[in-house]
């Protein structure tokens, strides 16, 4: 299976200029566990979970600090094309649990370890989404 058959539907994205509670509230709303940031729909960061719990240890007003401060710049990310088993190894031997998925330049979906489950298992999530039993990524 490839990651453009395993990866989340469309994903939201944030600026560098977007203050942490604004993408907090994306992630929240929408059941994500990481934002691809863009500038000119170009992806240039992540900010994920665990930037924010980063954010939130060091004390920082989450309505002021941007998401610039705290996101990793330049991340990582996957083609579409790539097999989902090679997703799997590589997110795991580099600790993500997240990656954009990029096709010329532009940011077109997030691959998450929830993603990767679901399509090693050979299940249809669709069965399950609403289910008190499954959380959200």
């Amino acid at each position: 299976m490839l990651v453009s058959e395993a990866m989340g539907g469309p994903i939201d994205t944030c600026t560098a200029e977007s203050t942490l509670a604004e993408a907090a509230r994306r992630m929240a709303v929408e059941g994500h566990g990481a934002l691809p940031v863009t500038l000119h729909d170009r992806l240039i960061g992540i900010i994920t979970e665990r930037d924010m719990v980063r954010a939130m240890a060091d004390r920082r007003d989450a309505e002021t600090t941007t998401v610039g401060e705290f996101m990793t710049p330049e991340p990582d990310s996957l083609e579409p094309d790539v097999e989902v088993a090679d997703a799997a190894l590589w997110m795991l031997a580099a600790g993500y649990r997240h990656l954009p998925v990029v096709t010329d330049e532009q940011v077109i979906g997030m691959l998450s370890i929830k993603d990767i489950m679901w399509a090693l298992t050979g299940d249809d999530r669709s069965s399950y989404e609403g289910s008190d039993h499954v959380g959200r990524t």
